[in-house]
C-alpha cells in the first residue's frame, strides 16, 4: 500500500467519524425538505476507464437529472432548497469518502466525468484516466463557481464541452506529471480555503 493510499484510507475513515454528526443533520434536512433518497449515485469513469458509482448527497428533486447533466446557477429549479446550501459549501461531495475508502477515488485527482463527456476525449486527453479520480484538484479550485459561470453563457453544454473540459484536462495532465503528497496537501488546503471564503 503506497503513501497516497495510506493517506486516503486513514483520512477517509477519520473524516467519516469526525463528520458523522454533520451527516446526521444533513440526512434530517434532506428528509424534511423533499421526497427521495438521501444519496444520489451516478456512473462516472474512473481509473483505467473503469466505471464506478460516485456517491453524493442528493441535491436535486428525484429524476431531475433526466432534464440534463449540467446544473446552471444557484436558481436551477431542479435544485432543492437544502441542495442549494449543500452545493454552495460542497457538503454534497462528502459521501465520496465512501468512494475513497472503497479504492475507487482519492482525495486529490482529476474529477471523474460521466460517460457522455469522456467519450469526447481525444487520445492525449484519455491520459487523465491513468490515475485515480479525486474529490478535488487544481481545476476544482479554479472552477469552484462553475455553475454560475455556465449561467452566463448562451449554450452552457457547448461551453462546457469546448472550453471548460479542455481547460480542466490541461490542468489535470500537468498534475499527473508533477504530483506528490505535498502537492496533494497543497491542493486540499487551497480547496478548503476556497470553500471557507464562500
Amino acid at each position: 500500500m503506497n503513501a497516497k493510499r495510506v493517506f486516503d484510507v486513514v483520512f477517509s475513515l477519520g473524516g467519516m467519524l469526525f463528520l458523522s454528526p454533520l451527516f446526521i443533520v444533513v440526512v434530517i434536512l434532506l428528509k424534511l425538505d423533499s421526497r427521495g433518497s438521501i444519496f444520489y449515485k451516478q456512473i462516472r469513469v474512473g481509473l483505467n476507464q473503469k466505471n464506478f458509482e460516485l456517491i453524493k448527497f442528493r441535491t436535486m428533486y428525484t429524476d431531475s437529472d433526466r432534464a440534463g447533466l449540467l446544473t446552471i446557477g444557484d436558481h436551477d429549479s431542479r435544485i432543492t432548497r437544502v441542495g442549494c446550501w449543500l452545493r454552495k459549501y460542497k457538503i454534497d461531495e462528502l459521501p465520496q469518502l465512501i468512494n475513497i475508502l472503497k479504492g475507487e477515488m482519492s482525495f486529490v485527482g482529476p474529477r471523474p466525468e460521466v460517460l457522455k463527456y469522456v467519450a469526447l476525449y481525444d487520445a492525449s486527453q484519455i491520459k487523465v484516466l491513468s490515475v485515480k479520480p479525486g474529490i478535488t484538484d487544481w481545476a476544482s479550485i479554479q472552477y469552484i463557481d462553475e455553475n454560475q459561470l455556465l449561467a452566463t453563457v448562451e449554450d452552457p453544454e457547448s461551453f462546457y464541452i469546448n472550453t471548460i473540459i479542455p481547460s480542466k484536462i490541461t490542468q489535470n495532465l500537468k498534475y499527473i506529471d508533477h504530483h506528490n503528497i505535498w502537492v496533494d496537501l497543497k491542493i486540499i488546503s487551497y480547496t478548503l480555503k476556497s470553500i471557507i471564503r464562500r
